[in-house]
């Protein structure tokens, strides 16, 4: 018995030798598993070049860039005006928007109103604030509904009006807050629609950008939309004239670091858009 169960190890084993992989084959596949593996590893490195690495956050993007401690939101309302009916646009809005504006009884406020000037024609630009955010919009819309006036406004508003589309804005933490001030000024808004995702990092350069741009108080605000077009940035400039918008302009790029802003900051940019503004006789921005 002992000798039948030696034979049968003795068997398994000489099977066993025969299925093994002689030592030519043994170096021909470590060979070719290193080759797959460092393969592998090439691919990986080569993919990670055009793969943007996402950090993951806690928090939405807009609580990261806005003033949380203050629940303003914003809408801006670009109304295209029939050319011949202009003038008396300006008119009816004179007489409706600051009632509104100066009436508590609505937690809004008529930040700043204006025609373009140079950029697209015949069109009139509204910023409006409110104070509360979201629920003070819907305060405010519920409201006006209700308001015999401002429903008879926009019903003669709508005969001279060729087209319209607004955003809701949040603003930047670190741009000033609009408010009123003395003319004459013009005002340019220079518009840009971002790359998606790219946010953060217009708002990480362009906080340390905007002291830069104080020193004539040029700076008016800084906002970026939540509803509308979304990944819109708008910023809202004053400047006594053109030439003045000419020499603060030019004279940013004599401070160290301006250029390295633009630098990093053009790249974000899908597209751009300037507008020059004149306000209105009701634009509490002069």
């Amino acid at each position: 018995m002992a000798a039948g169960v030696l034979q049968g190890v003795r068997g398994g084993l000489s099977r066993a030798k025969s299925r093994a992989p002689s030592a030519g084959q043994q170096l021909f596949w470590g060979r070719e598993v290193s080759t797959t593996s460092r393969k592998n590893r090439e691919d990986s490195w080569f993919k990670s070049l055009f793969v943007r690495k996402v950090d993951p956050r806690k928090d939405a993007h807009s609580n990261l860039l806005t003033k949380n401690e203050e629940s303003n939101l914003y809408k801006i309302q670009f109304h295209n005006v029939k050319p011949e009916c202009l003038d008396a646009y300006n008119k009816l809005c004179e007489d409706v928007l600051p009632s509104i504006h100066t009436d508590k009884y609505y937690p809004c406020e008529l930040v700043g109103t204006w025609n373009t000037w140079y950029g697209e024609q015949d069109q009139a630009v509204h910023l409006w604030r409110y104070r509360g955010g979201y629920p003070a919009l819907t305060e405010v819309m519920n409201k006006l509904r209700q308001n015999k006036e401002f429903t008879a406004y926009r019903k003669e508003r709508g005969k001279m009006l060729l087209s319209r589309r607004n955003q809701l804005l949040l603003e930047f933490s670190f741009w000033n807050e609009p408010i009123p001030r003395d003319g004459p000024n013009i005002y340019e808004l220079r518009s840009y629609q971002l790359r998606p995702g790219t946010m953060i990092e217009w708002g990480n350069y362009w906080a340390r950008a905007i002291r830069y741009r104080q020193q004539n108080r040029e700076a008016v605000g800084g906002f970026f939309s939540q509803i509308g077009n979304l990944y819109m940035v708008h910023h809202l400039w004053a400047y006594k004239d053109l030439q003045s918008r000419e020499d603060t302009r030019n004279a940013v790029w004599q401070q160290e670091g301006w250029h390295e802003v633009v630098y990093y900051t053009v790249p974000l940019i899908q597209h751009m858009e300037s507008r020059i503004m004149i306000p209105t006789k009701a634009s509490p921005l002069q």
